[in-house]
């Protein structure tokens, strides 16, 4: 191989190279941008996700309040019958029914 063909190839591979560096710069931007991206959706989500944990701790929280509360009133409601049974039992004890 003579000096003129070494040349040639070696401006050859130069301007490959070249191209070769232009397109992984456009590349490595792209994924620059992807990450920028990623970066702003995970905080996003991460913004979600606390939001949600703490609705559900609100939820939880009136849950437990609203079944106190059921149970409270259950309670009151079978000490109600109760008392009207016994007063129903005394009644058909007094009036022979």
């Amino acid at each position: 191989m003579d000096r003129e063909t070494a040349d040639e190839i070696k401006r050859h591979f130069n301007v490959v190279a070249e191209g070769l560096r232009s397109e992984i710069r456009v590349v490595a931007e792209g994924i620059s941008a992807n990450s920028d991206r990623l970066d702003r959706v995970d905080g996003r989500l991460d913004q979600f996700e606390a939001r949600v944990t703490e609705e559900l701790g609100e939820i939880k929280a009136m849950i437990r309040i609203s079944f106190g509360q059921l149970d409270r009133r259950i309670t009151s409601l079978e000490s109600d019958v109760s008392s009207l049974r016994a007063r129903l039992e005394r009644l058909e004890a007094r009036f022979g029914n």
